[in-house]
């Protein structure tokens, strides 16, 4: 699925799709783009979205940020559950989530043995993380992710970014599904 944002506000309304069809057990985002594609300014976007109060750096020269104070937005109620009208509905509290913000593109072969152990760590459930210049992951990334490829027109001389998702692994079809149906709902697809 690739899907064109014409600016700023364009690309904050595809993080917030991001972040409202995010699976409640969180996910692994690959993130792959020359420099200035936009790939942090997706990432800021989507945490922001879910609620990230602290400012949001890129982790270039720190390699890992780690952030606190994300929810998970509550999922709506299936037609078995509101047909259950006689069954008080309690308000579920919202799901925090921690967020995994990695940049690989300043290590090295060695460099990435050192982290090699954090992104298995991080690529379990219940965390979300993001990987900036995930093709210097090599084989380290799970074989279960998100791939979005960020680009952008460089004979266009504005905002316009172009974003693909690719889902690696069964898991990641339906969360791919599910943006894409918002997306076109939403009529951000141009």
């Amino acid at each position: 699925m690739k899907i064109k944002t014409s600016n700023i506000e364009d690309t904050k309304k595809l993080a917030e799709i991001f972040a409202s069809c995010l699976p409640s057990e969180g996910a692994f985002v690959s993130l792959f783009g020359d420099i200035g594609a936009g790939k942090t300014a997706f990432a800021r976007c989507v945490f922001k979205a879910l609620g990230v109060r602290e400012k949001i750096t890129s982790p270039s020269f720190v390699i890992l940020n780690e952030y606190k104070g994300a929810k998970l937005p509550q999922k709506e109620h299936s037609a078995a559950q509101t047909a259950q009208k006689e069954l008080p509905q309690k308000e579920l509290p919202q799901k925090e989530l921690p967020i995994y913000h990695f940049d690989l593109y300043r290590l090295e072969n060695e460099g990435l043995e050192t982290i090699k152990e954090e992104l298995r760590e991080y690529s379990r459930p219940g965390v979300l993380t993001f990987v900036e210049w995930a093709d210097f992951g090599a084989g380290e990334l799970p074989y279960n992710r998100l791939n979005i490829k960020v680009s952008y027109d460089e004979e266009e001389f504005n905002d316009s970014r172009y974003y693909e998702f690719e889902p690696v692994g069964a898991e990641y079809k339906e969360f791919v599904q599910k943006i894409s149906q918002k997306v076109q709902s939403e009529g951000l697809l141009k």
